[in-house]
C-alpha cells in the first residue's frame, strides 16, 4: 500500500492569531491528511513573491486583506501552467458563502474547525481549479494588480504604474515606465474593469488620464489617424483613431484648461 503524498502548504491572512491557529490546526491533522506549512504571509503580494521560491500545492487565503485581496491572489495564480489547489477562509455573509456554494470554491468560515480543514484538504487531491472568469465575477472592484507569466515566474504589474496597453494580435502589451509586459487578456475586459483609470483611443489602444501629456497632429499620412497622444515620462506617441477623436478631444480640452 502506497503512502498518501503530503501536500505542501501556503497560509495567506494578514492577522497573525488566525495565521496561528491555521497553523496548529495543520499540525493537529497532519496524522490524518499529512502535510507540510511551506509559507506564511500576509497578503496577495507576498504570496505571490513567495512562490517564485516554491509553488505549493495548497493555499489558505483569507479574503479579506490589505494591498491585495484572497479573490485576486487567486485570480493571478490561475494563471499558472500548474496552479495550486486554493481554500478561502471566510467571515463573509451567507450570500457570499452561497455564491462560493454554486461556483464549487472550497471555503472555511472563521472559527476554523480541525474536522472541516481535514475535508477541505482531501478535496483538493481531486484537483478541480476554479475557472478564472468564476473568480473575475467575484472580485468586487478593479484589480490592483495585472499579472503575466514569464520564463516560469508569474509577475505583478501594479495598475497604477501602467501607462498604456495595447493589443497586439493574441496578447495585449503593458506598458510601464521601465518595461513592457505581455498580458494573456482581452483589451476589451480591461477597458470595462478599469475605466475609470483607462481611456480608449484606438481599437488598439488604451491609455492611462493620467499619463497623457498631451496631443499633436499626426504627421504620418493615415487614413484612421490623424491625432497622437504624448506621454508622461516615456518617447511613445500613440495613435487617436478619428473614430475616437471627438471623445478623446473633450479630455485634451480638461488638460489644456
Amino acid at each position: 500500500m502506497s503512502a498518501v503524498p503530503t501536500l505542501s502548504v501556503m497560509i495567506v491572512n494578514d492577522e497573525a492569531p488566525a495565521r496561528a491557529r491555521l497553523r496548529d490546526l495543520l499540525a493537529d491533522i497532519a496524522a490524518e491528511v499529512p502535510n507540510a506549512l511551506v509559507a506564511e504571509v500576509a497578503n496577495g503580494q507576498l504570496a505571490v513573491e513567495a512562490m517564485k521560491e516554491r509553488v505549493p500545492d495548497v493555499m489558505l487565503v483569507d479574503i479579506r486583506m490589505p494591498k491585495m485581496d484572497g479573490i485576486e491572489l487567486a485570480r493571478h495564480v490561475a494563471r499558472l501552467d500548474r496552479p495550486p489547489s486554493v481554500i478561502f477562509v471566510t467571515a463573509y455573509d451567507s450570500y457570499a458563502v452561497q455564491a462560493f456554494e454554486l461556483n464549487a470554491i472550497d471555503y472555511l468560515v472563521k472559527p476554523v474547525r480541525a474536522p472541516r480543514l481535514a475535508a477541505a484538504l482531501q478535496k483538493t487531491r481531486q484537483g478541480r481549479p476554479v475557472a478564472p472568469q468564476v473568480l473575475a465575477e467575484l472580485q468586487k472592484g478593479a484589480r490592483t494588480h495585472l499579472s503575466c507569466h514569464e520564463r516560469g515566474r508569474l509577475l505583478l504589474i501594479p495598475a497604477m504604474d501602467i501607462l498604456y496597453l495595447k493589443a497586439d494580435l493574441k496578447y495585449v502589451t503593458a506598458r510601464t515606465a521601465a518595461r513592457e509586459y505581455l498580458l494573456d487578456e482581452s483589451l476589451t475586459h480591461l477597458e470595462q474593469e478599469f475605466s475609470e483609470r483607462f481611456i480608449r483611443l484606438h481599437r488598439s489602444v488604451l491609455v492611462a488620464r493620467d499619463a497623457i501629456a498631451g496631443f499633436e497632429k499626426c504627421a504620418a499620412e493615415d487614413a484612421e489617424t490623424q491625432w497622437q497622444a504624448l506621454l508622461r515620462g516615456v518617447p511613445d506617441k500613440l495613435p487617436v483613431s478619428r473614430r475616437q477623436w471627438p471623445l478623446v478631444k473633450s479630455y485634451a480640452r480638461q488638460l489644456s484648461s
